[in-house]
This record gives structure tokens, C-alpha cells and sequence, in this order.
């Protein structure tokens, strides 16, 4: 597709760009692997500080000044390492991780071991919009069950 000088109609493919995602990411599986939860949250931790372009050191104090308490560099190792499971990661430190590296993919790990997902706020309404869809299909073939059933009673 030619596009002419002044034309303002005609999109540039190249600059297409994907939509944004509704759901928030998901570690790579092969990444987070593990016999127990905890070591698949060691590792998720891990991964969330490998792939993190900010010093550790720079993390743990932004984190203690969100939390208003001590938050080290050396914790923030014991929380990546399988090697600590005297040092799991509290769910108060877990989302001031989430807080200063913007990994939001630490939250959909424990959302989705309940079949849930994390979504941004501003596509719940969209949300609600399936909801809503569902239940409409369930209450129509209600009211159709319901309607054949009256339909031969009154045939009687």
C-alpha cells in the first residue's frame, strides 16, 4: 500500500503495534519449575530480580522505605535462593517486590493457583461484560427448558 504526501487516511503498517495484554504475563514455565510452592516462589522472586534492570541494593531500599521497615540486599538473595526455605518471601515483602520492580507476574503466580487471573482495573468492565454473557446463556436455556415444560403441561 502506497501512501500519499498529505494522506492522513491511510494507515503504515509498520507502525502497527499489538494490542495491550488483558492479563497480566506469566513466568515461562520451564523457569519456574519446582517440586514445592516455595521453591516455585524462590525461583519467581529470582526471576523477577534477574530480569529487574535496578541493583539489588537500590530494590531493598526503595522496599524499606514503602514498607517503613529493613528490607536488605542480602533478604532479597535468601528470597531468590532454593537453598533458604528458612527465608521465604512474607506476602508484605512479596508486594512491595511487586511495588518496586512493577512485576506484577509475582501476583498472577499465586492468583492462578486458584484458577484466577490478575487483570488491570480498567478492563473490568469487560469482565462483567463476559459475566454477564454467561449467565445470559444459562438463564436463556432456563427460560427454553422452562417454556417446553409449560408448553406440555398446557397440552394436557
Amino acid at each position: 500500500m502506497v501512501r500519499v504526501l498529505g494522506d492522513t487516511r491511510t494507515m503504515d503498517l509498520l507502525d502497527w503495534q499489538p494490542p495491550e495484554q488483558l492479563v497480566v504475563g506469566r513466568y515461562p514455565e520451564n523457569l519456574v519449575r519446582s517440586q514445592s510452592l516455595r521453591d516455585r516462589i524462590s525461583l519467581a522472586v529470582a526471576e523477577t530480580l534477574k530480569s529487574c534492570d535496578r541493583d539489588r541494593e537500590d530494590l531493598a531500599a526503595e522496599m524499606s522505605a514503602w514498607l517503613g521497615e529493613e528490607v536488605s540486599r542480602n533478604m532479597l538473595d535468601a528470597y531468590a535462593s532454593q537453598g533458604r526455605a528458612d527465608h521465604t518471601i512474607s506476602f508484605l515483602r512479596l508486594l512491595a517486590l511487586v511495588h518496586v520492580t512493577d512485576d506484577l507476574r509475582l501476583l498472577q503466580l499465586g492468583a492462578e493457583l486458584f484458577g484466577h487471573s490478575v487483570v488491570d482495573d480498567k478492563f473490568l468492565p469487560w469482565v462483567e461484560v463476559g459475566q454477564l454473557a454467561a449467565g445470559r446463556e444459562e438463564i436463556g436455556k432456563a427460560f427454553d427448558s422452562a417454556l417446553r415444560q409449560a408448553r406440555k403441561g398446557a397440552g394436557r
